[in-house]
């Protein structure tokens, strides 16, 4: 099984600016994290012991409030702090028809980390395969399968023979939430898309929460840096890849520059195009011409 690398989930917070610029007052050490040079409404996450200090700060910080617009703030930041704590709850705690359930995805062996946070509904492993695709970035142009507990999961119509050979479990009958433990408590499993470069993704279970109202889904809350290009490689490739557009004296960088069609920024990530692409969803593979 995969190592945990990040012990505490993070919960998400909406903030406008100028809560943000409050909760930057009360709380220095997170000052990086708000985004204070953003305009509009921000969803900020937060691990439980932030906010449950936040929630308490906020409250104390009321009676001193200099006026009605920053008790209004000081106020309304309490409140949400204790919205997010009280919406992560055991799965069975959640009507189906508002439950999500947040999962951080990491994609292995690669340094500085490739990750992404994303809310999805609940929906087969078929489906789940679809937003890990999207939110990490690749095209669906490979075989994948799911590792759990020790269980091999996939589609048997992209396994064909290997579908019984190897023992899998069907991927397109199996949710999510049959998977997850109904406590709601953290648990991880592996992905792995395209077998021959290997990419091994690490997906922890964080919790389930309560869909925002008017909100839609699936979201990407968080992340950090760009998905590989597909048929890089896998893990050496790709590190031969970076160090070669990096340095125009390397024997392979015009080489590669040309396979990617121009430049490619390793560091680049935006939480809201990812959410666009989550929404878009995949093409058919099928429409497609099928897999490789």
């Amino acid at each position: 099984m995969p190592k945990n690398t990040e012990p505490e989930p993070r919960f998400p917070v909406p903030l406008t600016r100028a809560q943000r610029a409050v909760v930057a007052e009360l709380a220095p050490e997170l000052a990086e994290r708000l985004r204070l040079a953003e305009v509009d409404q921000k969803t900020i996450p937060l691990t439980a012991a932030e906010l449950t200090v936040l929630r308490e700060k906020a409250w104390a910080a009321v009676p001193q409030a200099a006026n009605g617009v920053k008790r209004n703030s000081l106020r309304h930041i309490a409140d949400q702090a204790a919205t997010a704590l009280d919406r992560f709850r055991g799965i069975g705690a959640i009507p189906v028809s508002v439950r999500l359930y947040q999962l951080k995805v990491t994609l292995q062996d690669v340094t500085p980390p490739i990750w992404r946070r994303i809310q999805v509904k609940d929906g087969t492993l078929d489906k789940l395969h679809e937003r890990l695709q999207t939110a990490m970035g690749w095209t669906n142009s490979h075989l994948h399968h799911f590792q759990i507990g020790g269980q091999l999961y996939g589609d048997p119509l992209l396994m064909d023979d290997n579908f019984t050979e190897m023992g899998y479990a069907d991927s397109t009958a199996v949710k999510l939430g049959d998977i997850v433990p109904k406590a709601g408590t953290r648990f991880a499993f592996e992905y792995e898309y395209d077998f021959g470069d290997g990419w091994r993704h690490e997906v922890v279970f964080e919790g389930c929460l309560k869909a925002e109202p008017g909100r839609k889904y699936p979201v990407c809350l968080d992340g950090g840096r760009n998905c590989p290009p597909e048929d890089v490689g896998g893990t050496p490739g790709y590190a031969e890849f970076l160090d070669a557009i990096a340095d125009p004296d390397h024997e392979r960088h015009r080489e590669f520059l040309t396979w990617i069609g121009g430049a490619f920024a390793p560091e680049a990530f935006d939480a809201e195009a990812v959410t666009r692409r989550m929404q878009r969803g995949l093409p058919d593979w099928r429409r497609a011409g099928g897999l490789e």
